[in-house]
C-alpha cells in the first residue's frame, strides 16, 4: 500500500510524495535513482542501507 509522504530536507525544503514501506519518522541521507526498471533490486540493495531511495520512475 501507498501512504502519502513528506521529505522535508534541512534547509527546510518539503516534498510532497508517495510512502513505500515502514510508516514512521526516519532520517538519513537521500540518493535519488533514475532506473527505469529493476525496482526490486535497488531497494533491497544493501549498498543502500540506512539511506532514503528516491526513485524517479515511475
Amino acid at each position: 500500500m501507498s501512504d502519502p509522504a513528506l521529505l522535508a530536507l534541512a534547509d527546510g525544503t518539503v516534498f510532497e510524495g508517495i510512502s513505500a514501506g515502514r510508516a514512521g519518522i526516519s532520517t538519513g541521507e537521500v540518493v535519488f535513482n533514475t532506473a527505469l526498471t529493476g525496482y526490486q533490486e535497488i531497494l533491497t540493495d544493501p549498498s543502500y542501507y540506512g539511506q532514503l531511495v528516491v526513485l524517479t520512475m515511475p
